[in-house]
This record gives structure tokens, sequence and C-alpha cells, in this order.
């Protein structure tokens, strides 16, 4: 506390804390744009699957000599593929078919890793490292969050009409299944883009409140993304701000942040259908 009032713009100056916000910004703002296509379509769990999803892939790309994002990337791809197919060809509801592919694929990853004993800490791939990160670490994900924007900015309104429903927009001819796995491969990259920076349990929990707090605040699909991505951006910037203060884990502190919005939100939402509910008797 003493240092916060001494100087509550020393994070600022730092320039391992100025890598740190920018990498936040990098990460949160995709992956806050596409939790509103994923809380739009029930998909919460799939953000969820892919994140676990990943990290056979870092292990094996570990021991085969590739890039460790080439492997989490593939790996997410097989999640999401995979999904899809025994969601289509069995009689297993979609969040059971999740729950499994998810649960065995992390289970895989975790015993590839005990086994491997790779170079890189299993928390770091947990709980990220962003104060550790270089600048090719930063550009890397700089690439993957532009490819985010740039497809999400291109086909935003198609993946809107095929959230809001499938068999609409496959009556009017909407590629259906390249929507369904071109988002799911979009997904996966923007996952890949967050691991280093912030893990696997961010990842997950940018893919879910953003989306579920702007839901509770706005009724437009466009405000919806403008909100969610400016509450992650803040929420990102607000958490690491306050570890520094506090000597707490960045991407903890980012998700208690993000929590106490919804808390927020939710109740602001309630007053809302409150005060509808009590005009709608007043003129009746």
């Amino acid at each position: 506390m003493s240092v916060f009032l001494a100087d509550p713009w020393l994070p600022f100056d730092l320039p391992f804390m100025q890598q740190a916000f920018l990498m936040a910004l990098l990460v949160s703002l995709p992956l806050a744009l596409l939790s509103c296509f994923l809380v739009l379509k029930g998909w919460a769990l799939m953000g969820d699957a892919i994140s676990h999803g990943v990290l056979p892939g870092i292990v094996i790309a570990y021991m085969v000599g590739l890039p460790l994002a080439v492997g989490a990337f593939l790996a997410g791809l097989f999640c999401a593929i995979s999904t899809g197919y025994l969601r289509e060809n069995s009689r297993v509801k979609e969040d059971t078919v999740l729950g499994v592919v998810f649960s065995g694929m992390f289970g895989l990853g975790v015993v590839l890793y005990t086994w491997v004993k790779p170079d890189v800490h299993l928390d770091h791939i947990l709980f990220g490292d962003i104060l550790g990160l270089v600048w090719g670490d930063v550009l890397e994900s700089a690439v993957m969050a532009a490819i985010v924007f740039g497809t999400v900015g291109l086909f935003w309104r198609t993946f809107m009409a095929h959230g809001f429903d499938a068999q609409h927009a496959r009556a009017i001819g909407l590629p259906v299944r390249l929507l369904h796995y071109g988002l799911l491969a979009v997904l996966s990259l923007a996952v890949v883009g967050a691991l280093k920076g912030v893990g696997i349990i961010l990842a997950v929990a940018l893919l879910i409140m953003p989306g579920s707090i702007a839901l509770l605040l706005t009724r437009r699909f466009g405000a919806m993304l403008l909100t969610a991505m400016a509450i992650a951006g803040f929420c990102a910037i607000l958490g690491i701000y306050l570890s520094f203060y506090i000597d707490s884990a960045p991407a903890p502190t980012i998700v208690l942040c993000m929590t106490i919005c919804f808390i927020f939100s939710l109740l602001f939402y309630r007053l809302q259908m409150a005060r509808i509910q009590k005009q709608i008797a007043v003129s009746s």
C-alpha cells in the first residue's frame, strides 16, 4: 500500500509491466470477441474443451521438435472436429461429448507431460507467465489476434446468423458446416495465442465471462461485441495492475476482476427487470 501511495503510476513505467499490459490486451480482446459467439450458441463448454485439449499437442510438439504453438493449434483443432463428429454420429448430447473429449485429452496431456518432463513448467501452461515473456511471444500473439480480428471482422454477420439459428442459416443458403468448423478453427487459434500469456485457466474465463457480462448489459449484438471487448480489456489491465501491488498472480486476479464485474452486471440486470415489471404493472 505504501508503494501505491508513493507512486501509483509505477507499473506503467516498468518495461516488463508494459509488456504484460500489451500482452493482456492482445489476449483478452480476441477471446472476448469470440466469447459473444460462444455465449450466443451455448458453446461455453467448447472453449473449455479446446483450452484443455491443447495440452497433449504442446507436449507432442515438444517431443518431435515442432513449435509449441503449432502442436497446440493442431490439438485444439482435433478436439473441435472430434467433438462435432461424435455429436453427429452418436446419441450422446453435446455437453456430454464436450466433457468426455476435454477431460480425456487433458488427462492424456498430463500423462505425456509427466512421462516426457519437458522444459516448459506445467504451471506456465495452466496459469501462464505474463510477467516472464519476451517480445517474440508478444509478436506471436499479435499475429494470431490480427487473424482472429480479421476473420471475425469479415464474417461476423454470417457467424451471427449461424449463431442465432443454424436451421434458418441453412435455409437461406449459408454454408453451415463450413461456418461451424471455421469458427472452431478461429477459436483454437485464439486459445493458442493466449496460452503463453495467461494459460489454460484464464483462457477459459475469457471465453465465457466477457460475453456473459455483455449479454446482461446490451440488447444488440454489435453493442454486445464492443461491450465484451471493453470489459475484458479493462479487467485485464486492472488485474495486472492490482497484482503488482498485492503481490498476486496476474491471471487469477484478472479472473477475479471479471467475476466482480459479472456480479454487478447481474445486479444491474435484475434491477432493470424489476423496473420494467413495475412499469408494466402500473400501466395495466
